[in-house]
Formats: C-alpha cells, sequence, structure tokens
C-alpha cells in the first residue's frame, strides 16, 4: 500500500502483552498491533520471544494487517550493538514497523524497517512533529493532552503521506510522556526504560503555601482512562489516521472488548464517509455486545480534546471500582439483598461469582460474590447475595450503600470462549472449457487467483440437482479465511462433477488466492530522510530531551544543536529539577487557578500560582505552576542511593562518560 493510499484508511491499532492476544486483536478488529520484543520496549514486564513475534507477522499478514514492534526506551551507549541485531531480526521476520523514542536509532546501521515516532518523543508541537518526519519517521504518535484543534495544527504541518497515531483509549500518564522521572530519582527504576513504578497511582496529601491541608492522602496525580468513543469523527476530520488502544499490560479479555468496541465505531464511520477505508482486509462478526464499563477502567475522560476540564483525575481510587448495580435492600446475617436491573453470576461458591464493591469513608471494598438468589420483587429486580466474607467484617454495608460491580463472571465466560471470527469476502465465478472447470477467485481488495480441475465432460442426469451440489460443494470455505459472498456459475453446458474434484478445486483455488495475497502485500520501507539534514526546533537541550548515548549526541548535533545536558538517568542532575511535567493542575482542580479567579468578584488579585507541595509517606515533592503554559511542575531531587549507582543498562558496560557538549574528535 502507498503512502498516499495509507493516508486515506483509518488504522485500528491494538495492543498485544503477548502474541496470543494480538491474534485475538487481529481477530477482533484490528488493522494492526504493537507488540514488545524481548527487550528495549517502554513495558518492562510485556516482552516476547522473536520467534512468537514472526508467528504474529505471519498470522497478520493473512489480512493484511501489520505488526509493530516497540522498541521506544532509551538506550545505553552498551545496548547500541544488542539493539541493531534485535532490529535485524524483526525485519527478518517481517516485522512491519518499529516504534521508537531513541533518535539515536537513527545513526546507526539498520535494515530499511519503516520508523513510528513512539509517544515518548514528546511530540506537541507542530516544528516537532515536521522535524521527525523530515528525519525518517512515517508515522507519528502525538501526546495525549493535545486539544482535537491542536492536532489538526499538527496534521497541517504534515505532508500527505505521514501518518498521525493517537491514542484513544486506556490508562493515562498524567506527565507527558518521556518526562517524568520520579520513579528514577526515588527508585532508580527509569520509566523512560520501560520499568516505572507508577509513584503517581499513589496516595499524597497536598498542602499550599502555609501548610494548610487541601487534600488529604488522595491519589492527587492519577488519571481516569482515556475513552475517545465521542470523538472519533472529530479525531479523523483533525488528520488522525491510526487510532491506538493502550494497554502491552492487558489481558485478553480487556483487548477483546476494547478492540470490537472501537472497531464498531469505525465502521460506522466508514459506512458514513465512503472518502476512507479499513487499513486492513476482512470484516469481523462479535459474538458480544462490546461495553467498555465492563473493562478495567479507573472512570472515563476525553481529558483535553475540548481544552481544559475539571474533572479528569481518579483522585478517590486507582483501581476498577465497575459499572454500579444498585443499592443494597437489606442486611441478614450471612446475605445482603440488592435491587439491580442487572442480573448477578450464580458462583458456586469457590471464587467464581461476580466482584462487587462498595465505597466507605474513601476507601473501596471489595468482596465476592459466591452465591446468588434471584427474589421475587413487585416492580423490580432483588437478588440476595451471599458474599465470601462475614457479613460483621463487610464495614459500612447498609440499607441504601451502593454496590457496583469490577468482575461480571458471566461476562468473563463469554470472552473467555471464540467470540469473533474474521472474514475477508469473496467473490467465484466457475467456467468451463472442453479440458475441465476453471474457478476464479476475486477478494475484496480485488487480488484474483484461479485454479482448473482437467476432468471428462459427463452430462448430469438431473441438471438442477447436480447444479445444487456443485454450489453446495463450492460454498464451503468455513475453516479458511475466506467467506463467499457470490458465486457465479457460467458454464457452456451443465456439468456432473464429483464431490472429490469440486473439493479439490476449491481448496486449490483458496491456496492461490492465499498465496497472491502474500505476494501483494509489500511491506513500506523506511522514510528517506530529507536532505541536507533539517535543524531541530532548539540549538540547546536539557535532561528533558533524553540524550543517553553517543549517536543520539551525533544525530541532535548533525540537526544543528550546540549544546545538550545527558539524560536524568545519566546521574548529571544531583540538585532539584522538574521530575515531572504535567498538563495536569492540582491547582486548578481544587478551584485555585489565578486563571479560574479572573473576573470574580472578590477572588480576583487574591488568588496566585504560589507551589503547593505534596506528601506521600517519607517524600516530599514541591509543585510549581507554568501559568503562561498552564502546566504543573512536580520538583524534586534525586535519592542518593540513586546518585550514588551506575547509570542503568540491561548490558554489561565498560564505564562511560556522558558529555554536555559534543566532544570533540
Amino acid at each position: 500500500m502507498s503512502p498516499l493510499v495509507r493516508s486515506r484508511c483509518l488504522e485500528l491499532l491494538a495492543p498485544a502483552k503477548t502474541a496470543e492476544i494480538g491474534r485475538e486483536a487481529i481477530r477482533h478488529g484490528a488493522d494492526a498491533v504493537y507488540i514488545g520484543g524481548p527487550s528495549f520496549g517502554a513495558r518492562h514486564n510485556a516482552t516476547n520471544a522473536i520467534a512468537d513475534i514472526a508467528a504474529l507477522v505471519e498470522f497478520a499478514h493473512r489480512f493484511h494487517a501489520r505488526v509493530f514492534v516497540t522498541l521506544n526506551t532509551i538506550l545505553h551507549d552498551a545496548e547500541l550493538v544488542p539493539a541493531r541485531s534485535l532490529i535485524r531480526q524483526c525485519w527478518d521476520v517481517g516485522v512491519d514497523a518499529l516504534i521508537v523514542q531513541d533518535l539515536g536509532l537513527l545513526e546507526i546501521d539498520l535494515p530499511p524497517i519503516e520508523l513510528h515516532a513512539s509517544t515518548q518523543c514528546d511530540i506537541r508541537t507542530p516544528a516537532k512533529a515536521r522535524f521527525l518526519a523530515d528525519a525518517g519517521f512515517s508515522q507519528i504518535v502525538l501526546a495525549r493532552e493535545l486539544t482535537i484543534a491542536q492536532i489538526a495544527d499538527v496534521r497541517a504541518a504534515l505532508e500527505a503521506e505521514t501518518i498521525v497515531e493517537h491514542f484513544i483509549h486506556g490508562a493515562l500518564c498524567v506527565a507527558y510522556s518521556g518526562q517524568c522521572y520520579i520513579s528514577h530519582a526515588h527508585t532508580g527504576r527509569s520509566a523512560n526504560r520501560g520499568d516505572c513504578s507508577q509513584a503517581c497511582r499513589l496516595p499524597y496529601t497536598l498542602k499550599d503555601t502555609e501548610g494548610r491541608v487541601v487534600a488529604f492522602e488522595k491519589h492527587l496525580l492519577s488519571m481516569k482512562d482515556n475513552n475517545q468513543s465521542g470523538n472519533l469523527e472529530a479525531l479523523v476530520d483533525a488528520g488522525v489516521r491510526s487510532f491506538k488502544i493502550e494497554g502491552r499490560y492487558k489481558e485478553m479479555d480487556y483487548v477483546k472488548n476494547i478492540t470490537g468496541h472501537y472497531r464498531r465505531l469505525l465502521d460506522e464511520i466508514l459506512t458514513r464517509r465512503p472518502e476512507f477505508s479499513a487499513a486492513s482486509s476482512g470484516h469481523t462478526q462479535l459474538s458480544f455486545a462490546p461495553d467498555p464499563d465492563k473493562s478495567f477502567h479507573r472512570g472515563a475522560t476525553d481529558y483535553f480534546a475540548h481544552g481544559r476540564g475539571a474533572d479528569i483525575g481518579a483522585f478517590d481510587s486507582p483501581t476498577y471500582v465497575g459499572t454500579p448495580l444498585g443499592p443494597v435492600t437489606r442486611v441478614g446475617p450471612d446475605w445482603f439483598e440488592l435491587a439491580s436491573a442487572e442480573p448477578l453470576a450464580n458462583g458456586d461458591g469457590d471464587g467464581d461469582g461476580d466482584g462487587l464493591n462498595y465505597t466507605h469513608k474513601r476507601a473501596v471494598v471489595g468482596l465476592q460474590a459466591n452465591r446468588v438468589e434471584r427474589l421475587e420483587a413487585p416492580g423490580r429486580r432483588q437478588w440476595r447475595v451471599w458474599p465470601n466474607e462475614r457479613i460483621g467484617r463487610l464495614a459500612g454495608l447498609r440499607p441504601e450503600v451502593e454496590i457496583r460491580r469490577n468482575r461480571d463472571h458471566a461476562w468473563e465466560q463469554v470472552l473467555a470462549g471464540r467470540s469473533a471470527e474474521r472474514r475477508i469476502r469473496i467473490r467465484a465465478e466457475l467456467t468451463d472449457d472442453d479440458a475441465g472447470l476453471t474457478l476464479t477467485l476475486a477478494d475484496e481488495d480485488g487480488i484474483r487467483a484461479k485454479a482448473r480441475a482437467s476432468l471428462e465432460y459427463q452430462p448430469p442426469r438431473d441438471v438442477s440437482a447436480a447444479e445444487a451440489a456443485l454450489r453446495a460443494g463450492l460454498d464451503r470455505f468455513g475453516t479458511t479465511d475466506f467467506a463467499l459472498q457470490t458465486l457465479a456459475i457460467r458454464c457452456q453446458r451443465p456439468w456432473f462433477v464429483p464431490a472429490s474434484v469440486t473439493k479439490r478445486l476449491r481448496r486449490h483455488a483458496v491456496a492461490a488466492l492465499v498465496d497472491a495475497r502474500r505476494s501483494a502485500l509489500l511491506r513500506p520501507l523506511r522514510r528517506p530522510a530529507v536532505e541536507p539534514p533539517p535543524s531541530y526546533p532548539d540549538d540547546t537541550l536539557s535532561y528533558l530531551a533524553n540524550v543517553y548515548n553517543h549517536a543520539t549526541r551525533a544525530f541532535y548535533a548533525r540537526h544543528g544543536v550546540k549544546l545538550m545536558a545527558s539524560a536524568y538517568e545519566a546521574h548529571e542532575q544531583a540538585g532539584e529539577v522538574s521530575l515531572m511535567i504535567t498538563k495536569h493542575c492540582l491547582r486548578y482542580a481544587f478551584s485555585l487557578c489565578p486563571k479560574q479567579a479572573k473576573g470574580v468578584a472578590g477572588v480576583q488579585g487574591q488568588v496566585g500560582a504560589e507551589p503547593m507541595t505534596l506528601v506521600g509517606g517519607n517524600e516530599r515533592l514541591t509543585l510549581r505552576f507554568d501559568c503562561r503554559a498552564c502546566e504543573m511542575h512536580v520538583v524534586g531531587a534525586i535519592k542518593k542511593h540513586v546518585l550514588s549507582s551506575p547509570p542503568p543498562t540491561s548490558v554489561p558496560a565498560v564505564a562511560i562518560t556522558f558529555h554536555r557538549a559534543r566532544p570533540r574528535s
């Protein structure tokens, strides 16, 4: 597929923790999947062997779907050679593209594999996006914080063949991607190297400049989950062509459900908008109704799609509380009753019932529905639930408490089985000549193949019965990737065809079509960089640029950067610096923003952007507010034991010196 054709395709991009999950993502409608290789991916515990990725590639390519491998960590000098070897292996097994963060990879000898710029590259401006496209990236993954209008501005700065990719669902990092160092500063585990400790999901107390408590023990850096279901067509109009689901740590049922949900939404758009097409072949038939609320989430937000909103944080709990069921109506000695229109699962008493919860004193109390019984109640559904905990131990369980479900046993059973089929639609035509029959298959992509069966003409005793048998024999594509839409029999005379011949003819035609589809699939090559090399938007880089090896330093120098600090992981920043830069603002969340006070009588001029303090356990972090950029900086210093340890690498290495300026040759 040419770059210009791809620019008119809408690509649903799903995560794959494993190759098996990747296959199910494709069955459930994904046009592409992204998966971690054996190392150097930004999800430390989601790795896969090259042999497993090769098998996934073979499966995906049957549907002209694509496989992207994430190699999106910053690399130590000692890791450049192993990374190059891994990239060569990815190329050799047919991987379609790499998602990368470290720009030093463009300085080393690589196969001509297509490169995508990871969201870890912190792509927020048209200038940054255009630079990366000119440097050789075919696909650009934008920062999640951009508004739809800002996305349109980025799109306008790019040539038509550059694909704009955007996250549409899943967990949100509170920081700009690639701009969070809290994990490394406190534990030595680098988020830029795929090993984030998720300090943002911990509880904190927020204090103002005078030490007064603004919020106590809340998950103040924890965001709700991204859900752009209502914005898909606006994103299409803004120029997004690849719609990405977050979740390389997510399990099979999540990927099936969320992929199926967005497949349906995108198909609705494709039906209304014939100027666009799907980015892969085949049509998915689901055996369930997708429902994002039934999969893990922390509440839903469309984040900054339409500008800053007040309710983007999951402050009360970083866990999944599930969907509301209804209120408790009675509490008995070992049971409670619940009014709910939703059916509850009758578990077997061994922990296989529904997972329920409720909130008591700001804490989420979880319980298992070991046994459920439906009661007769006039005008509503009533359920009696025997939990796996003694009633006396369930603090705060009383009438009118709202019960939620975060594990739907019946739902899980549906998704545990075969929950989707994907078939490529084909048209078949049977013709004859004096030597026998020819079966021609043409698929929805216009790819054609044929097979011949040589046999001596035998007139049938019953013409109608013979044609019916022939049609029935040629219509059996159920075990293949294909679904027959039409069958035209255009023979000059009626034939009696033995069932064995019909079967062989159909099988050979399918094999020929599979081969033709494989030959028609052209793997895109890396986009050539613009010459002379484009200038980077800045000529000075701080530690925020994540320069961690000599190849990255050479890349920036070649593109006009004069002065570079080393990455935070190089341990050159001993004092307090911004450990996190985020669009999320706690002053705004608690109505303490100077901009909110503008024009409010009696308040204007009384609210300033003074620093605040986050206290979590033994950690104290200063919050500083850049009102011009409308950003919050979480400021702190690296721990002494981390500072004194060697810069992290996954490969044994000799000592290395990081330079603030490019060393003289």
